[in-house]
C-alpha cells in the first residue's frame, strides 16, 4: 500500500504557458489590475524620492547648528556702522585665532565669547521654513505612498478572491459536466486538491506575489538609479557590500535546498508509515509486530531527524545574514560617507540618505526570489486547474427535445444488443440483451467483475453505450437527457451516503414540498421512525458521523429517502452487503415495500435476497448466460445453481 504524506510543491512544467493563460484568465480583471499594478510602481517611486527630501532636511538642520561666519559674512559685519569699532576690533582678534584644525567645539566657543552685537549676526540659526516645507513634502509623499499601497492591496484582494471564487465555479459546474470515466481514473482525494489546495494556492500567490514582485523590482531599479543619481562612488560602495553579503546567503541557500526537498520526502514517508500501522494497529498487536513496527519508526524518525537539523541549522542562518548584509551595507555606506564629506565631496544629508538606499536595495532581492518562488508554485497550481477545466465533458444535450413525465411512466425497459467497454479496445458488456416489464423485480448476479454495475451505470446514463440501445417505455435513452434519465429512477447504494443536515434535509434531498406528514410516513413504512423519535430533536436533529447510527439505520434512512422520491424505477446495488443478518431482514422489509408498484434492478451477492424476484439474470464476462426465476434457475443446475448451493454449503 503506498504510504500517504503532504503533497510536496510542483515544479510548473510550463511557466510561461500557465502564467500567459492565468492572466489571460483575468481578463474580466484587466483594468484593475493594470490600475494595481500602477499604485504599487508609483507607491514604490515616492518612497524612493523621499530619501532624497530627507537629505535636504537633515542638510537644512546641520547647516542651522553652525555659525555662519564666512568671509563675506565677516566683511559685511566690519563694514556696518551701527557696530561699536570696539566690538569689531574684539571680533576680529577672536575670528583671526579659529584656525583650519580648530574643531567644531573650539569654534562654538569662540563664537559664545563674541561680543552681542557681533553674535547676533553670525549666531546658529536653523531655517525653520525651510524644515517644514522639506517636512510637509515628505509628509505628504509618505502618506500617498500609503494610500497607494493601502488601495492597490485592496485591489489585489479583490481580485485574487473574485478570480478564486470564478475558478470554483467553473469547477463545480466542470465537475457535474465530467463523466464518470474520470473519476474512475482519478483520485478523489487529488480532485478535493484541486478545488481547495491549488485554487487557493493561485489566489494568496496572486494577492501577495505580483504588486510585491512589481513594487520590488521598481524600488531595486529605482534604488540603483537614485543612488547614482546621489553619488556614484557611495552606490558603487552601496552595490558592492550588499552584493558580498547576498553571495554568501546564495551559498547557503544551495547547500540548504536538498534537505528541505529530503525533509518533505521523509516526513511523507513517516507520517504514512504511522497512518499504515495506525490503521492496522489490532493486527500488529495481535502478531506481535510492536518491536518490528517501533525500529521502522525510529529508523524513519532518525532520517526526518537528521534532515531536520540540517535544514533548520541552515535555514536559521537565513535572518542572521539578512541582518548581516543590512548592517555591512550601513557601516560601508558610513565609513565611506565620513571620508567623502570630511573631503567636501558630499554633505551629511546624503549619508543619511544612502542608508535608506541601502536598505531599499537590499530588501527587494529577497522579495523578488519569494515572488518568484511563489508565482513558480502559482504556475504549477493553475496547470492542475487548467488541465481539470479542459478535460473532455459529457456529450451536450441541447438538441434532445424528447421528455418522459415519471407520474406518466408505465415501467417498461429493453436492453438491446448492448456493447460496452471503459475502454475502446476492451469490451467489457457483450451483446447484452432483456426486457423488464413494468412492476417486475429483476435480479441480476454474477462473479465479481461480470458487469452487474457497468449494466446499472449504462441504465442511468452515467456512461455512453458503444453500441445498442437501452429503451425506456420504448423511448430510447439516446433521446433524453440524464437529467430525465435520473429522474425516473430512485437508487439505493451499498455505501449509505448521509450528509451533514437534519434528517428532514436527508430525507427530502433535492426534493420540494416534501411535508413532515409525508416524511414521517416514509419513515415508518421502512420502520426506523421509532428511532429517529429517539433522537434530541426528531426530524430536526443534525446527523454528524459522531451520531452513533448504525450502518443498518443509514441504510434504512436511505431507503426512506427513496420512498419520497417516488420514481417509477428502482435500483438497489448491494443494499444489504454492509449490515448484518438480524438488520438485513429489517432492511429487507424496507426494501419489498420500496419495489412495490416500481420496475426493480437488484444487485447482490447474497442470493438469499433475490430469491423472491421475478427475473433473475445470471451475468458472467459481459454476457447474460442465465435467466428465469430462482426456482427455474435451480432446476437447471447451472452457474446460478452453483453459485446459490456455495453461499450455503457447511
Amino acid at each position: 500500500m503506498p504510504r500517504r504524506g503532504p503533497r510536496i510543491p510542483e515544479k510548473s512544467k510550463d511557466f510561461k504557458g500557465s502564467m500567459k493563460r492565468l492572466f489571460s484568465s483575468l481578463e474580466k480583471w484587466r483594468y484593475l489590475l493594470i490600475f494595481s499594478l500602477i499604485l504599487a510602481m508609483v507607491s514604490a517611486i515616492l518612497a524612493l524620492i523621499a530619501p532624497n527630501r530627507l537629505s535636504d532636511l537633515t542638510d537644512t538642520i546641520t547647516s542651522g547648528l553652525m555659525p555662519n561666519i564666512n568671509e563675506e559674512k565677516i566683511k559685511e559685519i566690519m563694514a556696518d556702522s551701527e557696530i561699536p569699532i570696539e566690538d569689531k576690533m574684539k571680533a576680529s582678534e577672536i575670528l583671526s585665532g579659529i584656525t583650519n584644525e580648530a574643531t567644531n567645539e573650539e569654534i562654538l566657543e569662540k563664537i559664545d565669547s563674541l561680543p552681542e552685537s557681533i553674535y547676533e549676526k553670525i549666531k546658529p540659526e536653523i531655517d525653520m521654513d525651510e524644515v517644514k516645507s522639506i517636512a510637509l513634502l515628505l509628509l505628504i509623499l509618505y502618506l500617498t505612498s500609503a494610500i497607494f499601497s493601502y488601495v492597490q492591496s485592496f485591489s489585489m484582494a479583490t481580485i485574487s478572491n473574485n478570480f478564486a471564487k470564478g475558478l470554483r465555479s467553473k469547477i463545480s459546474t466542470k465537475i457535474n459536466k465530467l463523466p464518470l470515466k474520470y473519476f474512475d481514473n482519478h483520485e478523489t482525494g487529488n480532485v478535493l486538491s484541486i478545488v481547495t489546495n491549488d485554487v487557493d494556492t493561485i489566489a494568496m500567490n496572486m494577492n501577495n506575489s505580483l504588486a510585491s514582485l512589481v513594487t520590488a523590482i521598481t524600488l531595486f531599479l529605482g534604488s540603483i538609479i537614485m543612488m547614482f543619481y546621489t553619488n556614484w562612488i557611495m552606490a558603487i560602495t552601496a552595490i558592492i557590500s550588499s552584493l558580498i553579503g547576498f553571495g554568501f546567503m546564495g551559498l547557503i541557500l544551495g547547500k540548504s535546498q536538498k534537505y528541505f526537498i529530503q525533509r518533505q520526502v521523509e516526513l511523507g514517508n513517516l507520517n504514512g508509515y504511522i497512518e499504515e500501522i495506525y490503521s492496522g494497529h489490532n493486527v500488529v498487536k495481535a502478531y506481535n509486530g510492536d518491536k518490528k513496527a517501533i525500529e521502522e519508526f525510529n529508523a524513519l524518525n532518525d532520517k526526518l531527524y537528521n534532515c531536520n537539523r540540517k535544514s533548520q541549522f541552515l535555514s536559521g542562518l537565513m535572518q542572521p545574514i539578512m541582518m548581516f548584509v543590512g548592517n555591512f551595507g550601513y557601516v560601508a555606506v558610513c565609513v565611506v560617507g565620513a571620508l567623502l564629506t570630511m573631503n567636501d565631496v558630499i554633505s551629511f544629508g546624503v549619508i543619511v540618505a544612502f542608508m535608506i538606499y541601502v536598505r531599499l536595495f537590499t530588501n527587494p532581492l529577497s522579495q523578488i526570489a519569494q515572488a518568484m518562488t511563489s508565482l513558480q508554485s502559482t504556475a504549477a497550481a493553475s496547470e492542475r486547474v487548467f488541465e481539470f477545466l479542459d478535460e473532455k465533458e459529457m456529450a451536450g444535450e441541447e438538441d434532445i427535445l424528447h421528455h418522459l413525465d415519471k407520474s406518466k411512466v408505465k415501467g417498461k425497459i429493453e436492453f438491446k444488443d448492448v456493447r460496452f467497454g471503459y475502454d475502446q479496445d476492451k469490451t467489457i458488456i457483450k451483446n447484452f440483451s432483456a426486457l423488464a416489464n413494468p412492476g417486475e423485480k429483476i435480479a441480476i448476479v454474477g462473479p465479481t467483475g461480470a458487469g452487474k454495475t457497468t449494466m446499472v451505470n449504462l441504465l442511468m446514463k452515467f456512461y455512453e453505450l458503444n453500441k445498442g440501445d437501452i429503451f425506456i417505455d420504448g423511448v430510447s435513452t439516446r433521446d433524453l437527457t440524464r437529467e430525465n434519465v435520473h429522474d425516473l429512477f430512485v437508487m439505493v447504494l451499498q455505501d449509505t451516503w448521509l450528509f451533514e443536515g437534519t434528517v428532514r434535509d436527508n430525507i427530502k434531498f433535492n426534493k420540494e414540498n416534501v411535508s413532515d406528514e409525508e416524511i414521517w410516513e416514509a419513515l415508518k413504512v421502512v420502520g426506523v421512525d421509532h428511532f429517529v423519535r429517539t433522537l434530541p430533536n426528531g426530524i430536526d436533529t443534525i446527523l454528524k458521523d459522531d451520531e452513533g447510527i448504525s450502518a443498518g439505520q443509514k441504510q434504512l434512512l436511505t431507503i426512506a429517502r427513496g420512498m419520497i422520491a417516488d420514481a417509477p424505477f428502482l435500483i438497489l446495488d448491494e443494499a444489504t452487503s454492509n449490515v448484518d443478518t438480524r438488520t438485513e431482514e429489517l432492511v429487507q422489509k424496507a426494501m419489498d415495500k420500496l419495489t412495490e408498484g416500481r420496475t426493480s434492478f437488484i444487485i447482490a451477492h447474497r442470493l438469499s435476497t433475490i430469491k423472491n424476484a421475478d427475473l433473475i439474470l445470471v451475468m458472467k464476462d459481459g454476457n447474460i448466460i442465465e435467466q428465469g426465476n430462482h426456482e427455474q434457475l435451480l432446476k437447471e443446475k447451472g452457474f446460478y445453481a452453483e453459485l446459490y448451493n456455495s453461499q450455503f454449503q457447511s
